[in-house]
Order: C-alpha cells, then structure tokens, then sequence
C-alpha cells in the first residue's frame, strides 16, 4: 500500500515539531491499523519506513501530546450487538474511582469514566457504556454489576441508544 500524502506548509510542520516523515505517518494511521500480524511494518512499508522507525516516531508522538491516545474502535453491531445503553450512576465523588474500577473490569462494559454533575438538573458523575445482543440481556448485565459492586441503593439510568452513527477514529 502506498499513500499520498497532501502538503502541508514547512512553516505549520515547523511550528508544531512535525517534518514530513512524521506528517505521512499521522495521515496513514487515521484509516487504522492493518489487520495483520506486523501492522507497524505493513503501515512502514507505505511511507517507506521500518517497523521500528514507525514505532520510534508514533511513541514520540505520543510523548509529546500529538497523538493523545490511541484506541480501538469497535462496531459491536456488526458483532450481533444490537443493543447498548449508557448507564449514568449518582456515585459519591470518594467511591468514583473504587466503583469504577470494580464496572471496568466486566467485559460487557467498553466505556466506563467519570463526568462533573451538572446541578440542578444532571446528578450522575459515573458513566458506563453495556453492550447486549438485545435490551434484555443489557438490563441483566445491569443488574449483574449492581449486584456484583453493591450499587443496590445507588440511583442510575439506563439510556439507551436511539440511532448508531458513524464510527471511526480520529482525524487530525
């Protein structure tokens, strides 16, 4: 695979720490990785770097805030998951990270982070995304966690999507 690579301006390249190199390989990573066994040499061979140099160059990247993170993105409807829902909880600000801990280690739950309330009208600080084949089994999975990280007496809401859009990951 070989990409073009649109121009950008030396000076904005220059401004940001950025040469062409580094420039070719953001562009190549915005369509994701190569589902293969070696993406990193893969994705080189396109912009004409090693394996190495692609990984050297994405971790400063990455070190120097460029690249804030990066991710997975998964579309669980093409997985047979045609529900999901995000379950916002009303949680003691001290048992944010406790709780969230013990959400974030079931697999049903992709997303699970926290949010300042917006009073008077939005009291939940912890949120959690649950995935289910259908409605039913994302409210089992709900009443499992509720059981499992004793949330018993803990106010939440099951909110669940109305409409898929598009997934994709970044683009700079």
């Amino acid at each position: 695979m070989v990409m073009s690579v649109p121009k950008i301006p030396e000076g904005i390249l220059r401004r940001a720490g950025l040469d062409e190199q580094d420039k070719a390989l953001v562009c190549a990573i915005q369509s994701g990785l190569p589902l293969c066994s070696h993406p990193y040499a893969e994705l080189g061979a396109g912009i004409g770097m090693t394996e190495t140099e692609v990984m050297q160059r994405l971790q400063r990247l990455t070190d120097n805030d460029f690249i804030k993170r990066m991710g997975v993105v998964v579309r669980h409807h093409e997985l047979g998951y045609r529900a999901n829902a995000m379950v916002v909880w009303d949680i003691a600000d001290a048992k944010v990270s406790e709780l969230g801990r013990c959400m974030g280690k079931f697999e049903f739950i992709t997303l699970c982070y926290q949010r300042p309330r917006r009073l008077p009208d939005w009291r939940y600080n912890l949120f959690s995304m649950i995935h289910g084949r259908d409605r039913g089994e994302v409210l089992r999975h709900v009443d499992f966690v509720i059981e499992r990280c004793a949330l018993q007496d803990i106010a939440h809401e099951v909110l669940f999507s109305q409409r898929r859009f598009k997934q994709r990951g970044a683009r700079y």
